[in-house]
């Protein structure tokens, strides 16, 4: 409510990290709930029920709020959310139970939570300006330097620390380590397609927001169609196989957004190569999740969850800011403003097709973030190895 009254940037932003507390908290524990909620033979399948709400939220999200920035503005993106969310608390209350006993005497990792925040925003700084204010500027460099001192920080205090935010011990389970580092990789292949468009059609089209919107349906309604499809067979074949093939579609798909982006690409060829981003987005993800939480103890769901989530959000954030600085190293500050801002008008020929070649470099190096991904899925245990672990687990 609060975000569609305030009349400033910084007050926008302040505002949207309150906003991001509470999503952490649904995020973080929503995967967990639904491994309580299902046994582990069912486990791929529900996951992949779960990632068609995430699918309609795709959908919908760039849709409505085209919608309501046409029709209103910019302010009921986040008025139209405040009934949302009070249904959703109501309803969670109602239904919300938990099925295991919360572990006791546990504490809040504030070391841990400063020093990670601390190390994750000085990365995005040095990455995010480095494109536009040059490598080699000061604020870049100190950035960098407290990004890597947070982080050698952060892991010398988890491995001592008596409730650690990252439970580094579970990272000597093969399917669990490969599990998340394949799926942060995946997050920095996929993290900022959506973005890009949004950019490519208003900014480089001169499409408005609602036509925008739309046009990334195709990527969200194909991935929604293969995830419970993907975990039903996950159940039965196990993660390794459906996981790899989907990091290597989404890695295709997203090469074939590199080698076709221009200004006159035909939109069923964008859509062809979405559908083929969102099969694969979906033919990784239920697997994927699932082979984690199965992975792991009853009682180190949350943690397990927690984890999944803390590497997903840090490569979607990494994603984004890794290709906005690929792109904005390729045209002047003032383009990438006009462009960003959905005023093609604003700018030369030139300078478009500079920033078409931006974002061919951004898929491009998105795309080598998926193959990375595929290589880590498929180092995890053979289905026979990981079938002996779960069983190990829920003995336990």
């Amino acid at each position: 409510m609060a975000a569609g009254f305030v009349s400033n940037g910084l007050a926008l932003l302040i505002i949207r990290a309150i906003q991001a507390i509470g999503g952490s908290l649904v995020l973080g524990n929503a995967t967990a709930i639904v491994a309580d909620a299902f046994p582990r033979k069912q486990l791929g399948l529900a996951l992949g029920i779960n990632s068609i709400v995430i699918a309609v939220g795709m959908v919908l999200g760039p849709v409505l709020g085209g919608l309501l920035v046409t029709l209103f503005n910019w302010r009921w993106v986040f008025w139209f959310n405040v009934p949302v969310g009070i249904l959703g608390t109501l309803w969670a209350a109602r239904q919300l139970h938990d099925v295991t006993k919360p572990l006791q005497g546990q504490r809040i990792d504030f070391a841990g939570n400063v020093s990670y925040m601390l190390s994750l925003l000085g990365a995005l700084i040095a990455i995010t300006w480095g494109g536009i204010v040059g490598w080699h500027a000061p604020v870049v460099l100190i950035a960098a330097i407290s990004a890597a001192a947070g982080f050698v920080f952060f892991i010398r205090w988890e491995n001592t620390a008596p409730s650690p935010l990252l439970n580094l011990s579970l990272f000597r389970i093969r399917a669990f380590a490969m599990g998340n580092l394949s799926n942060l990789f995946i997050a920095m292949a996929r993290g900022a397609i959506v973005l890009l468009f949004i950019f490519y059609f208003q900014g480089a089209r001169g499409e408005d927001a609602l036509e925008a919107g739309i046009s990334v349906i195709p990527m969200a309604m194909a991935m929604g169609i293969i995830a419970p499809v993907s975990g039903w067979f996950a159940d039965r074949i196990g993660a390794r196989m459906l996981a790899t093939a989907g990091a290597i579609v989404m890695g295709i798909g997203l090469i074939g957004f590199a080698t076709t982006i221009s200004l006159n690409t035909p939109y069923i060829d964008i859509a062809s190569w979405l559908v083929i981003a969102g099969i694969g987005n979906g033919l990784f993800n239920s697997p994927n999740t699932s082979a984690i939480m199965r992975a792991v103890n009853a009682h180190e769901r949350g943690i397990a969850a927690g984890t999944r989530t803390m590497l997903l959000n840090t490569g979607n954030v990494f994603s984004i800011g890794m290709v906005l600085a690929l792109v904005a190293s390729t045209v002047p500050h003032p383009v990438m403003l006009a462009i960003f801002s959905g005023q093609p008008a604003h700018v030369d020929h030139t300078a478009l097709t500079n920033f078409l070649r931006g974002l061919s470099l951004a898929f491009s190096v998105m795309a080598m973030m998926a193959f990375i991904s595929a290589a880590l899925s498929f180092l995890r245990e053979p289905k026979h190895a990981a079938a002996l672990h779960e069983a190990h687990a829920a003995s336990q």
